[in-house]
Formats: C-alpha cells, structure tokens, sequence
C-alpha cells in the first residue's frame, strides 16, 4: 500500500546515510519508515507524534538554515489555512543540521499512483475528486494565496475516500490562473490517464498534426461532455478560467458527494459496482463547454460563452473552443465585487434576544481574520428550532445584478441560503421579524457544509441581500454549537 510519501516518491536517496527509524526529533516525533524522496530532494518518513499518540508525515531537508527557508516558510503559511480538503500541517523546525516539517499522515495513494493502479476514473469518480480540489484551490484563493504545485503527485485519496490537496509552493510568482488550470490538468489525467504537459514523467497528452491537444472525449469512450467541456475550456489559454469558489460550487452541484465510490477497508480500490448515488449529478446540456454550462445555473464567469454549435466546431479541432457571436456581451461575463462598507450590513435575529448584533461590519473590512460571531448555543436544536436562524442583511447602494454572494466561515459543517427581499426594515425586533416573513430564499440551501468557503450563485435583481444561517457547527474549544462570518463578497454587473 502507498501513503503520503508516495506522492512523490522515488527512490532513497544514495550517497548519504539516511536517518534511523527509532530516531526522535524535538524529543516529540518518532521515525517510524522512510517511505521515499519527493521532487525536492526532501525526504518523506512515516513518523508517531509520541505526546498525542498519532501517525504522522515528516519531511526533511539537510542541512537546515537557508537550504530549508523556502520548506520552512510554506508550512507556516499552510498551517494558517485549514481545510478538510488540504493537508494539515502541525509543526516546522530548524536544528541546522535538519530541519523538518510534520504533517498530518494519510492512509491511502496519491492520485497518480490510483490511476496507475486502476486505470482512469468514470465521471463520478473524476467529478468527485474535482470537486475536492476545487475546494482546496478555493480556500487558498479565498486568503489571498496560491497553491503553484498541483499535479497528480500532490493529490491524494484517502482510504476512506477523502481527496486532499498537499505540499503548496507558496511562491510569488505562482497565480491564481496557473492554479486553475492545473485543476483542469488534474481532470484531463483523471478522465485519460495523460498528463496534457510534458513534466513529472507522466504519459503526455495526445494531441493533434497541429498540435492541439484532443479531447477525453476522443482518447476513451464514455466520457460525458459537461466533463470534456469542463476540463478543456479550463486548459484553453484563450478563455478566462472562472474562480475557484464558483468552480467548487458548480462541482458541488455535479458531485454525488458519496465517499463509497472509494472504497476497502485498507488499499485503495474500487468496488466493481458503484453504489447508486445520492443524488444525480446535474446534467449540463447546450454544446458550449463550462461557460454556457455555468451561466445557465446563474454563474456568470469571465468564460466566454458558446454557442450551441460549438461542440460541433469544437469536434472538428482537437479541442480549441472559439468566440461565439452570439454568446453575451463583456459585460455580462465580467461581474465586479461590490464595494460594501459597515453601515450597509446589519445582524438579522427575528426570534433572539438580539445580543448577538455587534461587529456585523467585520464581514465587509477586507479582512478574513475579523468578523462576527453567533453566540455559542449548547444544543444544535436550540438554533434552527426554537430559533430558525439569524443572518446578515446586505443593503446595496442600489438595485444590482447580482451574481454571486460568497461566504467564508469561520468552521465548516454550517447550514445556510441567500434569500432577497424588496425592501429594508427597520433595525428592532419586529423589523427583523418582516425581513424573515417577507424574503424569499434564492437558490438552494447549502446543507452541513464541508468547507469554509460557501459560495451561492445568483441571476438575481435585488438591493437587498439576507445571508441566513439555519444550522450550527460544532465548536469543540467551546463545547458549544457556534459559527463566525468572516467576510461576505458580492459580485454584480
């Protein structure tokens, strides 16, 4: 069986003697196994965290001090973002002669050693992990960083199915499109079994006499076309790739969301039947890959659109999209944030006693480290029971289009809608009590979320935004059921 190390192993490194498995560091980790080398140069064991009596990965770099600053310093920012799609990080040190990070220890195959192993995925499957990085992506973006190494390498598949993304490369020069792309990199080596690049020793993508690579759809049979359009208008140089929250929350709606897709109580191997799913994935129709796909489910990206003939253009070249004349002007492809300022937000609690309105203003300051907090309540029915939620009134300057309103959170596993209504009302208890009689939910809830970031797409006239929190997530420093909203943008034309 492989694990985390294996992500990029190779073999052990030759000339220099290797540290001893029983070897402590920091009088804390214990070396367990030295499971390979990554493309680094860094060697990979599997260690024990002797004071909390559990597994983890340890990286190392000899000799320490500037040989490792790089190492060092991108697992200080990584441990800052926490994510259920994304590694955890839990220490860094430098000795000098050995500096070492520790991270959070994954039984199961990095992505490209699953696809080695088993072949390509069917669109669940590839939907599914999609899904999951596009999740990561989005928790880096959503911070104002970058992740600059995604490849079938740095994704890994948990034995119990959970998809996370690690060893980040927090370089300036990396960008927010260079990320995207690779997650539509990653979708093409899913649905192929080619890398559409010419790195990491992987099978190269098969392209045409011009050069232009070819669809999934044209290398294996049975790959559904909102997938091959997905995954090639994300590699099109020539189309803009949407952000990375509106690709998650798209994924989201596509995903069955079922971890038994990967399956066995130990090794990493698939069922031979898949288990019906929970929920059908949403079929994408209208031949013009992911931009007509997501603006008819009211995402409006910087994708331009396509129109319906463009699979049958797209057919007869390999792959290359192109401009429709029909498809929307720049305008409506090109939302902007909306500015919002303090006075323009305000706490929503109908049924509370409405001690929980300070710092409402937070979720607008630009910074995702201050934000406002529900009070902590010791059982999850006391909140969305007895009291159906509180939210956030966003009052806009004026009527707006708006196309999407992204939440980030303070913990995953919250529940929560958009709902929009005609008019204000005034800031007491019977003023909150008409927005919750009166607004209307947009859309569809997001139930027990699993990340932090949460992003609703909306087609939507409105000035006035309500976001509303029906379910609590565990807080367990607290002992209590509690969420903060660290910051809210909306996007509009």
């Amino acid at each position: 069986m492989t694990h985390i190390g294996d992500a990029y192993a190779s073999s052990p490194s030759s000339g220099e003697e290797l540290p001893t498995a029983g070897r402590e560091l920091a009088e804390r980790y214990r070396l367990e196994r030295h499971v390979g080398d990554d493309n680094a140069g860094r060697e990979v064991w599997r260690g024990v965290d002797i004071i909390l009596q559990r597994p983890v990965a340890i990286v190392m770099r000899r000799p320490g001090g500037l040989n490792a600053e790089e190492m060092l310093r991108a697992a200080v920012t990584a441990s800052q973002v926490t994510h259920s799609n994304l590694v955890g990080v839990y220490d860094a040190i430098d000795e000098g002669d050995l500096a070492f990070v520790v991270r959070e220890w994954i039984d199961g195959a990095a992505l490209r050693e699953a696809i080695f192993a088993d072949g390509p995925f069917d669109a669940e499957r590839a939907t599914y992990v999609l899904h999951a990085v596009s999740e990561a992506v989005a928790a880096l973006h959503t911070v104002g960083t970058t992740h600059g190494n995604i490849h079938p390498g740095t994704v890994l598949i948990g034995d119990d199915g959970r998809v996370v993304l690690t060893d980040a490369r927090f370089d300036t020069a990396n960008s927010l499109e260079a990320d995207m792309r690779a997650v539509g990199a990653i979708g093409y080596f899913m649905l192929t079994g080619q890398w559409p690049g010419s790195r990491l020793g992987l099978p190269e993508g098969r392209r045409t006499a011009t050069g232009a690579l070819i669809a999934p759809s044209k290398v294996r049979a049975g790959v559904p076309s909102y997938l091959d359009d997905m995954v090639m208008d994300l590699l099109n140089a020539e189309l803009t790739p949407p952000p990375a929250p509106v690709l998650a929350a798209e994924l989201s709606r596509l995903d069955t969301g079922d971890q038994l897709l990967f399956g066995g109580a130990g090794t990493l191997r698939f069922a031979d039947e898949a288990p019906e799913p929970t929920r059908s994935p949403t079929k994408l129709v209208a031949g013009g890959g992911i931009a007509v796909a997501l603006i008819i489910v009211g995402m409006v990206l910087g994708i331009k659109a396509l129109n319906a003939n463009a699979e049958n253009g797209r057919n007869g070249n390999g792959g290359n999209t192109a401009q429709s004349s029909a498809g929307p002007s720049p305008s409506q492809v090109n939302p902007q944030p909306v500015k919002l300022s303090a006075n323009q937000v305000r706490i929503v609690d109908p049924k509370g006693d409405r001690t929980e309105l300070k710092n409402a203003g937070a979720t607008v300051d630009g910074d995702a480290n201050t934000g406002w907090k529900t009070d902590g309540y010791k059982n999850r029915a006391d909140f969305g029971g007895s009291k159906p939620g509180m939210g956030i009134l966003v009052k806009l300057d004026k009527p707006m289009h708006v196309t999407s309103v992204r939440v980030q959170l303070s913990a995953p596993g919250a529940t929560a809608e958009i709902r929009s209504g005609a008019a204000d009302q005034a800031d007491s208890s019977d003023g909150d009590k008409a927005i919750y009689d009166t607004y209307k939910i947009v859309g569809s809830p997001l139930v027990d979320h699993p990340g932090t970031v949460m992003v609703f797409p909306s087609d939507l006239d409105t000035q006035y935004l309500l976001i509303w929190i029906t379910e609590l997530p565990y807080d367990k420093s607290t002992d209590r059921y509690r969420v903060g909203i660290q910051e809210i943008t909306v996007e509009a034309q």
